[in-house]
């Protein structure tokens, strides 16, 4: 073989697999971010969907929507307004702490809805959540739980005081994230 045939084989093969190291590269980043981004709600999100593929399709989609958002700092006014009511809401555990539970979800979709996450939509404020906030998002959902059992009067006291906490994660995140902006607008 000539050294122009050989050259003709060697040189497309090399860009092919060149190609394919770069394809392969720029996949797996997009994976870690997505992994880094969302915490253990990445796992969650790609083992209810149909694939990984599609799994991190909804994460790239919910990223998308939550750019969208007007997601904006408290002054500090409104955060120091938070934490006062926030103490007395946990001054209210120990004498209501079934009302107290309720308290502290409203208290937690009004900070919400004032750092401009719409809130209208349980599953949907874990979606938007999810990017910001997908470490603490399971201290929401069990929360959430467990305000609904004290709704029906089937909840614990010790079931109570680990929504408080859970409740308290969740509100400590969005209170320090409080101060400055996390994205502008697309």
């Amino acid at each position: 073989m000539s050294t122009g045939t050989l050259l003709a084989i060697i040189i497309p093969v090399v860009a092919v697999v060149a190609l394919l190291a770069v394809a392969i590269t720029r996949f797996m980043g997009r994976r870690q971010h997505l992994q880094e981004r969302f915490g253990p709600e990445y796992e969650r999100t790609v083992e209810d969907a149909d694939s990984r593929l599609a799994g991190e399709r909804e994460l790239k989609a919910r990223e998308k929507r939550h750019d969208s958002l007007e997601i904006k700092p408290l002054p500090g006014s409104k955060r120091e307004r938070y934490s006062r009511d926030w103490a007395g809401v946990q001054e209210e555990f120990v004498d209501r702490p079934e009302a107290a539970v309720h308290d502290a979800d409203r208290l937690v979709t009004s900070l919400m809805h004032e750092r401009g996450y719409p809130t209208e939509d349980f599953d949907q404020q874990l979606r938007d959540l999810s990017v910001e906030h997908g470490r603490t998002l399971e201290h929401y959902r069990a929360a959430h739980e467990v305000d609904a059992l004290g709704t029906q009067h089937r909840a614990t006291t010790e079931q109570l005081r680990g929504a408080m906490v859970h409740y308290r994660a969740l509100f400590d995140e969005l209170l320090s994230d409080g101060g400055q902006a996390r994205h502008a607008p697309a």
